[in-house]
């Protein structure tokens, strides 16, 4: 699979998450598999750039090509500014969002809400593509509602515009992640278009993502939600993609180890004081699922030093490691089946959005 002069291990993509897919996670998911990674969305406010969150966003150091940064925004001269913006500051691809169903963001009418202005997201488009000369893409949803899908419509739109890739989520603005993602209309769209496309929504397996391509013919699937405490889940599809056979669970000491590399990480990106915050929502994520981990998520929300958590995880994996050699989740609940991918959200309100809003 390919975007541009840039040539993919595979077509397996890390879905845009706001408060998620920060550097640390970007780079991990890449190490366990993943070809693409987006970044969490960048707003095209140039009044915002300055700020230490627009500044970390903008932090590439030692990620590995190609860096693909989302960006938001409902004006088009704003949003190529953006694109230019990022560029600069090391990005290979700019994806575009329009596919976050968030009110804050939809109220200052970018994101999903632009799916209702065919005629803006038209000049958007071409705004950001002329803008910059890496290659653009496009992060959508199906349509406003059920009742006015244009999927088809934006399609085409995308198409003379120059967007060289497309993500569907198979739901509207109006569904959010309730339901079923409707494969249906990514088929529709796939058949419609020369472009690549990738599918997303409810994709939490192996066998998930086997099934939606075969049922879209899509080009390569993207992974929200089912990433979050399991970015191994990246090389278990592309193994069950090669050769149809499951990989086993991974083993106790490795997660462990896996866990511990990424909260030195969030440390050193974020500060020691701010990583330890960030650090919570991941290790719950982690643990979710295992055997005694509601307790040990309960209590971990307390600690508030690095070298209080990094203690209580190596204490509960060693009482994990005790049980069984590998992973083995107590409930059907350890990964989440709304699929559900981050599309962006409101810088300002990110610190405090729910967990779910994050999942945009």
């Amino acid at each position: 699979m390919q975007i541009g002069n840039h040539v993919l291990r595979n077509n397996l993509f890390v879905a845009p998450m706001a408060g998620v897919t920060d550097r640390p996670f970007r780079q991990l998911c890449k190490r366990l598999g993943a070809g693409v990674a987006v970044s969490e969305m960048v707003a095209s406010n140039s009044l915002l750039w300055g700020s230490e969150k627009t500044r970390r966003r903008a932090n590439h150091e030692g990620e590995v090509d190609p860096i693909s940064v989302q960006i938001a925004g409902a004006d088009p001269q704003m949003m190529g500014d953006a694109a230019r913006f990022n560029v600069d500051h090391g990005a290979q691809i700019i994806d575009i969002n329009m596919g976050c169903p968030a009110k804050k963001v939809c109220n200052t009418h970018a994101g999903s809400a632009l799916l209702r202005d065919e005629v803006l997201v038209g000049r958007i488009l071409e705004a950001v593509v002329q803008a910059v000369p890496v290659p653009v893409t496009l992060k959508f949803r199906t349509g406003w509602d059920k009742e006015s899908r244009n999927a088809l419509t934006i399609t085409r739109i995308a198409e003379q515009s120059g967007i060289r890739l497309l993500s569907l989520h198979g739901r509207t603005r109006a569904c959010g992640y309730s339901g079923h993602a409707e494969y249906d209309t990514i088929r529709e769209v796939k058949r419609a278009t020369h472009l690549p496309v990738v599918a997303n929504g409810d994709i939490c397996s192996p066998q998930d993502a086997r099934h939606v391509l075969q049922y879209t013919g899509a080009d390569g699937v993207m992974i929200g939600r089912a990433a979050q405490g399991r970015p191994w889940i990246f090389r278990e599809i592309a193994h069950f993609l090669d050769t149809g056979e499951e990989l086993p669970p991974p083993l106790v000491t490795e997660i462990h180890q896996v866990l511990v590399e990424h909260l030195h990480a969030l440390y050193d990106f974020y500060g020691r004081d701010t990583g330890v915050r960030i650090a919570r929502k991941h290790i719950s994520w982690y643990t979710k699922g295992l055997a005694n981990s509601a307790s040990f998520r309960h209590m971990m929300n307390r600690l508030e030093s690095c070298e209080q958590q990094l203690a209580a995880v190596d204490a509960f994996f060693l009482q994990v490691g005790q049980q069984a050699l590998r992973l083995q989740y107590a409930s059907e609940d350890s990964t989440s089946k709304d699929g559900a991918s981050g599309e962006g959200a409101s810088e300002d309100a990110l610190a405090h959005a729910p967990a779910r809003a994050l999942a945009a």
